[in-house]
């Protein structure tokens, strides 16, 4: 995933590089909550989607922080024109970019001892009420394909609801 600048409605924009310092910043402020650390996506239909791609900061019980980052290809249009490509797509930019995110953050916030953290989950915008739901199977086999947990809905908040905020 080529580099490119995150959102966040605090700070604006910002580079990956400062991204994984402001999160391990905030976990290090207050290192005695626990802290959940997932990543999301949604994409819009049509012709051209964007794909905002979000990274959640859970501090749990107090709050928490988000990153997105919108994603758009030029690409001929039927290219995402079934739900199943877009799903797809989603759920590899997620696993991208949380493999990416995870590694370089286990390194900032581990130098400080005592920090109370997990990052296994990955949401998906998939469910069983919807049109969605023949692709759970497919999604949560790439998910933990790459070592996360898959939550779907209603649990899979940051892609169902974060990330939807961007399309």
């Amino acid at each position: 995933m080529k580099s490119a600048e995150f959102y966040n409605v605090n700070l604006g924009n910002v580079s990956r590089e400062k991204m994984i310092e402001e999160i391990a910043a905030y976990v290090h402020e207050k290192p005695e909550y626990f802290y959940d650390i997932i990543v999301g996506c949604d994409s819009s239909s049509g012709d051209h989607p964007v794909f905002p791609i979000v990274v959640v900061v859970l501090r749990v019980g107090a709050g928490g922080r988000f990153f997105v980052k919108k994603v758009r290809f030029e690409v001929p249009s039927k290219q995402f024109v079934h739900p199943h490509q877009r799903i797809i797509k989603e759920v590899m930019l997620s696993c991208e970019l949380a493999l990416e995110v995870k590694e370089m953050l286990q390194h900032k916030i581990d130098e400080v001892a005592g920090a109370d953290y997990q990052f296994r989950y990955i949401h998906a915008d998939v469910g069983e009420g919807g049109q969605t739901r023949s692709m759970i199977k497919e999604v949560v086999a790439v998910i933990n394909g790459n070592g996360f947990e898959a939550k779907i809905k209603p649990d899979s908040y940051a892609a169902s609801v974060v990330a939807d905020r961007f399309t």
